[in-house]
């Protein structure tokens, strides 16, 4: 009697985790939404978060309609569950845990896709995407693995989803990519067509993009936890579920760190969910070691699927999301017949072939690999074809951009009360230039080399009437402190000071973002004005030319401008009257 009541406790205790690691799924919705918003540019934001939005809402509906009888029906010949209608008909009697727990799968399978269609998609083409995904593609091939298909009685194993969803939605994505074509300004074309060079698009808000790392990594527990039925398993599933991404992630960043000089953080962020993909369907079958050569291999891979997807098959993915899930889906399906070991808790079955279990296993596991990556590929093209077709698939080149929130939402900018500014490489001048000049002392560096560090542009071709002027001061944000400490020595107590982002003709540090070099982009500037009548202009000049001179083209820019007039609005006085409380 005691061991019937622990075990009806025991199961509902795991049934109540059932759902609770579903609500888990469905919060890596947000975390999707955040990589995918924080990876892109300021003006597609609310389009991302629609998209993501409508994955799950749409889904949803048509998951109901077909997509759950498909997946979880009555297995007809091995490729098919039997369409129905029990959700309506017999809901007193219906698997309402088990709806809801494929159901947020099913979403996520959706909206992997939505990363590598940024920023150029038609919103009603995505919207019959995911409809068709949810409702058909997915379920069928998520039958053959979970639902009793043929791939399940072969003995293929895929825990939380490798192949089902992410491998799934990483070829979706990028066979749309593909259709879709390269954003704007990503790939420069020399006269014969031929790809020349490579632009990187950074991402507008990397702290968001990190918020959405972390969501997702916590929500994984769930992905791969939540089918677990001993304390045992899901202690396991844990351990293989934390180390994978963290070994992912430090080879990743080592390896930036090696090839491009500094660790890349949008890679490094990727290289967690890499992780994360690859011990998707091994969690429960590989043990500590077996994790860590999973998530070593999956911190490479991204890598250099990230570089392939650039420079070999010029398909621009601005998330990486082919290099994520694509790439680890597949190796994590190959690694079960690699890593399986019967020491992992609730698996007396499985042996990979580094364990001794021979070839069987990683022949079905390569097997099924292939039938549902056919099935993908054949079925993905027909869609996306079919909607370039009819109701088009991507935006003209006007609505890109000027952004798909203004667009397809109407929405003028999804940071009201911001003020966002987008620093891709659509905004950089080429130069190719050393910007060192030899000297990085103001006393040693001879007048030639001060002027062309610090450029002065007068535009006051005579002293105006007033004996007023106006100088305006651009310059590095680090350099400040020591510019208002000099002006304050000369007597300048009153100025403006704003900040302001500017490229001028210096050539950039040659940074990298996701292995792409950056060319001179934006860069953050101070812009200092300042009004003179008594303290000459030269002064002024001279003081910030020595406060700001490191010995570099670019140390900043200085502007004169003539002023007709000066009216202090308090008192009313006028011109040299106006600026006695100022200078």
């Amino acid at each position: 009697m005691t061991e019937e009541i622990m075990e009806f406790v025991n199961g509902q205790v795991f049934g109540v985790w059932f759902l609770i690691g579903a609500a888990l799924v469905f919060w890596m919705q947000a975390g999707f939404a955040m990589v995918e918003a924080g990876f892109t540019r300021a003006k597609n934001t609310g389009n991302i978060i629609m998209k993501n939005l409508m994955d799950f809402c749409i889904g949803t509906c048509t998951f109901i309609l077909i997509g759950f009888s498909l997946l979880l029906g009555e297995d007809m010949i091995g490729l098919i569950g039997k369409p129905g209608f029990d959700i309506f008909t017999a809901y007193g009697s219906f698997d309402w845990s088990n709806f809801i727990f494929n159901l947020v799968f099913c979403a996520t399978t959706a909206t992997i896709v939505s990363g590598a269609m940024a920023e150029r998609t038609k919103f009603l083409s995505y919207c019959i995407y995911s409809a068709v995904i949810s409702g058909l593609i997915y379920p069928l091939e998520a039958h053959w693995i979970w639902g009793g298909g043929w791939l399940a009685q072969m003995g293929f194993h895929d825990f939380a989803g490798s192949c089902a969803i992410h491998m799934v939605g990483g070829i979706s994505a990028l066979i749309g990519a593909k259709f879709l074509g390269a954003r704007i300004g990503k790939f420069v074309k020399n006269e014969k067509g031929e790809i020349t060079k490579v632009n990187a698009f950074p991402g507008h808000n990397l702290p968001m993009g990190a918020l959405g790392v972390f969501i997702l990594w916590l929500g994984w527990y769930g992905f791969n936890g939540a089918a677990c039925t001993s304390l045992e398993q899901l202690g396991s599933v844990f351990v293989t579920t934390t180390i994978a991404p963290a070994v992912a992630t430090v080879v990743t960043m080592t390896f930036t760190w090696i090839k491009y000089g500094k660790p890349d953080v949008s890679m490094s962020l990727n290289a967690s969910l890499a992780g994360l993909v690859a011990i998707t369907a091994p969690c429960d079958v590989t043990d500590a070691l077996g994790a860590i050569v999973i998530g070593a291999v999956a911190g490479l891979l991204v890598c250099f699927g990230v570089w392939f997807l650039d420079y070999k098959l010029r398909v621009d993915d601005p998330v990486g999301a082919v290099a994520v899930h694509c790439l680890n889906g597949i190796w994590g399906t190959l690694a079960v017949g690699l890593f399986a070991t019967p020491s992992a808790p609730g698996n007396d079955e499985l042996v990979g072939l580094f364990y001794g279990g021979g070839f069987r296993l990683l022949g079905v596991q390569f097997l099924g690999f292939v039938a549902v990556a056919a099935w993908t590929t054949v079925t993905m093209i027909i869609v996306f074809a079919l909607i370039r077709a009819t109701v088009g698939l991507r935006v003209s080149e006007e609505e890109e951009i000027t952004g798909l929130d203004a667009v397809e939402h109407g929405l003028p900018s999804a940071y009201a009360g911001f003020s966002i500014m987008d620093i891709s490489n659509t905004m950089t001048m080429d130069v190719n230039e050393n910007t060192d000049l030899g000297e990085s002392e103001y006393s040693k560096a001879s007048e030639a080399k001060v002027d062309a560090a610090v450029n002065v542009v007068d535009a006051t071709t005579m002293m105006p009437a007033t004996g007023i002027s106006k100088v305006v001061i651009i310059a590095k944000l680090s350099r400040y402190d020591a510019l208002k400490k000099e002006l304050n020595k000369l007597g300048v107590t009153g100025m403006t000071v704003t900040q302001v982002m500017g490229c001028g003709i210096q050539k950039g540090a040659g940074e990298k973002y996701r292995g792409v070099e950056m060319d001179a982009t934006l860069l953050p500037k101070i812009k200092v004005e300042v009004v003179v009548s008594k303290i000459p202009v030269e002064s002024v000049i001279q003081v910030a030319k020595r406060a700001l001179y490191t010995g570099h083209i670019g140390d900043g820019k200085i502007f004169v401008y003539p002023v007709e007039k000066v009216v202090k609005i308090r008192t009313g006085e006028e011109n040299y009257d106006a600026l006695q409380d100022v200078e």
